[in-house]
């Protein structure tokens, strides 16, 4: 009886979290001294929620960060289970330019929130860098690209979407960039078909990074 009682309440507060990262998402990145009080307003919890979950400015912003980036590399093995590996590899690439987009929007909040002399560490990219291991493998074992190409690589080569500025139109700007990628890993590969863009049908679509 106590487990079905509590379920509910579970899945509320998993609500209420998820809500709270998604408006702070958005008010941090179009100003990064954003109000926690208009954040939880805008996320209709009170101020002791909000609290309760992210006990300061430095938490809430650093767990953005992580949740995006978990999202992006939980992302990874659905489109390798969905998608051919190619496909799912050029797919995932999407998603990773809406990160770099959210990090750019993000850039002030986070330097707020970790440059004071206690501050908690920016996380790393660890789960990013483990997806694109897993999608080269794959799509090296298929043949699909050229062998050898490691995650360092990978984020080397497409470095250049952090250079993108969240605001005005970079979708265009990132798929040529990441087709010219895709075209350079498909380079050589062993049973691969040659260039083909396998992501100009489709832009990279913001969802709310």
């Amino acid at each position: 009886m106590r487990q079905n009682k509590d379920a509910p309440l579970r899945s509320d507060a998993q609500r209420n979290r998820e809500r709270i990262l998604e408006v702070a998402l958005a008010e941090l990145t179009l100003c990064a001294d954003a109000p926690l009080s208009v954040i939880a307003k805008k996320a209709g919890v009170g101020q002791g929620t909000l609290y309760r979950n992210f006990p300061s400015r430095e938490a809430l912003v650093l767990e953005i960060y992580r949740h995006e980036m978990q999202q992006v590399a939980d992302a990874a093995t659905e489109l390798i289970r969905t998608h051919e590996p190619d496909r799912a590899l050029r797919e995932w690439m999407d998603h990773l330019a809406r990160f770099a987009i959210t990090k750019a929007g993000l850039a002030d909040a986070i330097r707020q929130a970790t440059s004071a002399p206690d501050s908690p560490a920016k996380p790393g990219h660890t789960p990013v860098t483990s997806a694109a291991e897993l999608l080269l493998r794959t799509n090296e074992e298929a043949g699909t690209i050229r062998p050898g190409v490691t995650a360092d690589d990978f984020l080397l080569a497409i470095a250049g979407l952090w250079q993108l500025g969240p605001h005005g139109d970079w979708q265009p700007r990132a798929a040529r960039l990441l087709d010219l990628v895709m075209d350079g890993l498909r380079a050589g590969a062993s049973g691969g078909e040659g260039p083909r863009h396998a992501g100009t049908t489709e832009k990279p679509r913001p969802e709310g990074v």
